[in-house]
């Protein structure tokens, strides 16, 4: 059994790292730091690695203990928590320089790159697969625990408003609150709130927006111009590419955001029903969920647009 095996890994290390893939989400950073409160119950240590990250989550239990980088070159273990391609975690070369390796996931296209790999894709998000983790290796599941797994669970079901979400979804989220955890204020502070500059960006975001496809397609852009000019953060593009997504009669949302004044973009897309965004971004080396997936494109904003939108032609044609 891979569980049984992941805990022994646990068990016999000494050193353990937990990393998570670049412009991490709050599924990301609260697997992150759930999966770490978890090892340091079971009477051992774990560095988080996480190089940047949105401050709306630092509500969150032991943020305060991430590192950007660590002094320990090769750790015993690593774990790579809702990432579905080494390529994507940030500083990965923790990951290829650690004795083992262990993956764990919610992502389809998961390519298995760890020495264990435990993903689920039929779980809503990674945070409910590390809740049923916990159970499984008879971890109480805290207040501080369950903080971190429902703003996974929130922030990747879009507040439960997500056609992954299951009948355990709503049992892990019954049992959460049961332990003392506010799901109210996780939900206004991970989808509710917004930073000034995520609010500039919103508006350049609506002011460029092209309606295509007859209605069935919305296409949007920010440049790193853009998010100098309104002073952003990392993590302020958040929840950009659902503004589309919600017009009415919108089948494919994509949103695009140029990488570090490169001549390349970063495709964030969210789809209804019909089209499988993931095997679009798959294409391009990318990847993610059916309803929301992402990859990274060289070109400028029209080559990127598109590229893009020839493949997005070709799906709802399917």
């Amino acid at each position: 059994m891979t569980l049984d095996e992941i805990l022994k890994e646990i068990n016999n290390a000494e050193s353990i790292v937990i990393l998570t893939h670049e412009s991490p989400d709050g599924d990301a950073i609260g697997s992150s730091l759930a999966l770490k409160i978890m090892i340091e119950s079971l009477g051992k240590k774990a560095d988080v690695i996480i190089p940047e990250y949105s401050r709306l989550y630092e509500f969150l239990p032991k943020i305060k203990e991430i590192k950007e980088e660590s002094d320990v070159k090769n750790y015993d273990l690593a774990i790579s928590v809702d990432c579905a391609d080494l390529k994507r975690i940030a500083k990965k070369e923790y990951f290829e320089n650690a004795n083992k390796t262990i993956v764990i996931d919610h992502h389809g296209s998961n390519n298995m790159y760890g020495d264990l790999n435990y993903v689920n894709p039929v779980s809503p998000a990674c945070c409910e697969i590390l809740a049923m983790m916990a159970n499984y290796f008879e971890i109480e599941i805290t207040k501080e625990i369950g903080t971190c797994i429902m703003t996974g669970i929130i922030t990747d079901t879009g507040g439960f408003r997500h056609s992954n979400i299951n009948s355990e979804t709503f049992e892990f989220t019954a049992e959460l609150i049961r332990k003392g955890v506010n799901v109210p204020d996780i939900y206004k502070k991970t989808l509710r709130t917004k930073t000034r500059a995520n609010f500039e960006l919103t508006k350049k975001v609506i002011g460029r927006m092209e309606i295509l496809e007859n209605g069935k397609v919305t296409f949007s852009y920010i440049t790193k111009q853009d998010e100098e000019e309104v002073n952003a953060e990392p993590g302020d593009h958040e929840g950009l590419v659902d503004i589309g997504k919600d017009i009415e009669g919108v089948e494919v949302s994509v949103f695009i955001r140029q990488k570090n004044n490169e001549n390349a973009y970063k495709i964030s897309m969210r789809s209804g029903d019909n089209v499988n965004v993931s095997d679009i971004c798959i294409l391009f080396g990318g990847g993610g969920h059916p309803r929301a997936a992402g990859a990274l494109i060289q070109g400028t904003v029209e080559q990127v647009k598109e590229k893009v939108m020839k493949e997005v032609r070709k799906a709802l044609s399917k």
